[in-house]
């Protein structure tokens, strides 16, 4: 798993497993979304299956998913809620770490 910080509060990167989640929290995260949809790739963990472990560690779990539309309006003011009611420091996934990078500095913009 390769952790890539883009701001003291958020991080991004690939697709994350159930068997990397006591490592994220380990490393501090208090919660993590995906933005990748369910059912992109044959070897995907549903997003379901994530937020159940995630709970069972403590740490809060959302999904905002980014398909071939790109991040759209909706996935920004999805992504800028996030920001506002999940706690930090927050872990975003997606297949490359690309959608979640895209999607925050995107939110984090209209946040001023």
């Amino acid at each position: 798993m390769d952790l890539r910080p883009i701001t003291q509060d958020y991080s991004v990167a690939g697709q994350i497993t159930v068997e990397d989640l006591p490592a994220i929290k380990a490393a501090g995260f208090k919660s993590v979304v995906c933005h990748r949809p369910d059912g992109e790739a044959a070897d995907q963990p549903s997003f379901a299956s994530i937020k159940a472990a995630a709970a069972d560690l403590g740490l809060e779990a959302r999904q905002i998913p980014i398909g071939p539309m790109g991040v759209t309006a909706e996935a920004v003011s999805g992504m800028v809620d996030a920001l506002e009611e999940l706690p930090l420091p927050m872990l975003g996934y997606c297949r490359s770490g690309a959608r979640s990078t895209a999607a925050f500095q995107q939110a984090a913009r209209l946040r001023g």
